[in-house]
């Protein structure tokens, strides 16, 4: 009878738990948080370009675009980086892989004349890319 009795009391003290400790999951998750807040900004193309303003519905555009920017004194670039008007055509075709779906936003600084993003425009067209989409900042209601 006593050997029972101190069975059970050793089964009582090896008894596992069963409670979640979440101390470490909330570590995890807050220094995830921190992480993606300080990086979420730089993900933003770097041009800076005074977009002209429109009342235009936003687009809903799936995975990641190739943004052309066109500044005020001219200047092109793919993304971040300065290109000459020549090689748009060569560097979109070797960017894209050949893809022709992919989306290309065009953003034109508003002192820019209009001619020149629309014959940037005509030429990405021209050269077989489908999805080309100009950029504009909503107007202020």
């Amino acid at each position: 009878m006593y050997n029972r009795i101190l069975n059970k009391n050793n089964y009582k003290k090896n008894k596992m738990m069963s409670q979640i400790n979440v101390t470490p999951f909330v570590d995890v998750m807050l220094v995830l948080l921190i992480v993606f807040m300080i990086t979420a900004p730089l993900l933003t193309v770097g041009v800076t370009v005074d977009l002209p303003k429109t009342k235009a519905a936003q687009l809903n555009s799936k995975g990641d675009p190739i943004v052309v920017s066109i500044k005020q004194n001219g200047d092109l670039y793919i993304q971040e980086r300065v290109i000459d008007a020549l090689n748009l055509l060569p560097r979109l075709k070797a960017i894209s892989s050949g893809n022709k779906n992919l989306r290309i936003y065009v953003r034109g600084d508003k002192n820019v004349p209009y001619g020149i993003v629309l014959d940037i425009i005509a030429k990405i067209k021209r050269s077989g890319f489908k999805k080309v989409a100009l950029v504009a900042k909503l107007k202020e209601s």
